[in-house]
């Protein structure tokens, strides 16, 4: 066990310099695919231009009263968050469009949201019911 308090936050922020490159929004309706091949070459072109991915931006529907569509989402969603840590997005924003059963959604995006955070990305929930 370690007798030292871990840094944190500051310790890496203290060695921060000003990059060359643009944080840009992703819209996970523009990717083509999400298999590491592609999402590699997706990150390196976008690093030779100058960009990083620092957000994927995800529209989520939980319309259908069925917990066989609710988990299809679910499992969308989750390989979403696997794709922006993969491009080392530190954010994904969820929009939830209609929602049928609030009460089988919101511990989903509970869920979900704890499985970002594992996987080192925030998820912030960007639609009304959020609030």
């Amino acid at each position: 066990m370690s007798t030292t308090k871990p840094a944190g936050i500051d310790a890496a922020l203290d060695g921060c310099r000003p990059a060359e490159i643009d944080p840009i929004v992703i819209d996970a309706d523009d990717l083509e695919s999400t298999a590491p091949e592609r999402l590699r070459d997706l990150k390196s072109g976008l690093a030779a231009r100058g960009y990083h991915p620092a957000t994927l931006a995800v529209d989520a529907c939980f319309a259908d009263d069925c917990s066989l569509a609710t988990q299809e989402e679910a499992d969308r969603l989750r390989e979403l968050v696997r794709t922006a840590a993969f491009l080392g997005a530190g954010r994904i924003e969820i929009s939830v469009g209609e929602v049928a059963d609030p009460e089988t959604v919101e511990p989903t995006l509970a869920a979900l949201a704890e499985r970002a955070r594992r996987e080192g990305v925030e998820l912030v929930r960007t639609d009304d019911a959020a609030a």
